[in-house]
């Protein structure tokens, strides 16, 4: 399945917590979304850099963390609309993806369905706030596979 991805433009306060991270960790982030709902910044990473930008034990996301005053959560980046999907849902099981007029359907495992939607749907928001900037998604659905 192939979308459009979007032209993205950094504002003065991504390009400041960028900057931070790579201060932080020693990794360049590709991109990054300020989520003040659930203040949190999550960083799109190159998935070669993605271990050492979370470092062991999360030292290095938890120095970022410190530094910015927000949870950080490192994503691995991925140009292509599945790709970018299945990465933000990690480690849940992606069975598929489907997008259809602006909407896009994920199957998971039923198993995995409440980690993928998240503590109050943390994960899901997350997905639709990806998709949303890199491929303009205004809905996300989370099913569960038919037993």
């Amino acid at each position: 399945m192939e979308l459009e991805k979007k032209e993205i433009k950094l504002t003065p306060q991504e390009l400041r917590a960028m900057s931070l991270f790579y201060s932080a960790t020693g990794k360049a982030a590709k991109d990054c979304v300020i989520d003040e709902e659930n203040n949190r910044i999550i960083f799109l990473v190159d998935p070669a850099d993605v271990p050492m930008a979370i470092g062991k034990g999360g030292v290095n996301a938890k120095r970022a963390s410190a530094l910015l005053g927000k949870s950080v959560e490192v994503v691995e980046y991925s140009p292509f609309f599945e790709g970018l999907t299945r990465n933000a849902l990690a480690p849940v099981r992606v069975l598929s993806v489907k997008e259809e007029n602006g909407r896009v359907v994920v199957k998971v495992r039923d198993e995995d369905r409440g980690l993928a939607i998240g503590s109050g749907g943390k994960t899901a928001a997350k997905l639709k706030l990806l998709l949303g900037r890199y491929f303009g998604i205004k809905e996300v659905v989370i099913r569960r596979e038919a037993p």
